[in-house]
């Protein structure tokens, strides 16, 4: 069996939300989700919610690390104002994103939170556009 390569990267966001903040994440992550489709590099974002537990996990895929340091760049203020209302519980990479991307998961404040990385296997994505592969 052949491995294809594949330079994208999938990141899973486990993000617990602090009690009495429901509404102000709802809105915060809206607005997030909302700069990210029309301005950010990602090839998907979904977000889902579990309000039992006060849980919403958060999926984003890139190209590549230079995608990933656009979306920064780009998202800083959204990105803090979501973490106003929240904290990572686990944070999970899928591929194998640039040294200085695992090296800059921090929260907004400095802090590190408990990450994982996990290189890719195999797989494959219908995602390119014809004629763009």
């Amino acid at each position: 069996m052949e491995i294809a390569k594949s330079s994208t990267i999938l990141f899973r966001n486990t993000m617990r939300i602090t009690d009495g903040h429901l509404d102000g994440f709802r809105r915060a992550i809206a607005q997030a989700v909302a700069f990210a489709q029309e301005h950010g590099p990602q090839l998907m974002v979904e977000v889902f919610i579990d309000e039992e537990r006060m849980l919403a996990h958060s999926f984003q895929l890139y190209r590549d690390s230079d995608a990933i340091r656009a979306h920064w760049r780009l998202s800083d203020p959204y990105i803090r104002e979501v973490m106003e209302h929240c904290t990572v519980q686990h944070f999970e990479i899928f591929g194998a994103p640039d040294h200085d991307i695992v090296a800059a998961l921090k929260t907004p404040g400095g802090e590190s939170f408990p990450f994982v990385v996990s290189p890719r296997l195999a797989g494959f994505n219908r995602l390119e556009a014809p004629g763009l592969g």
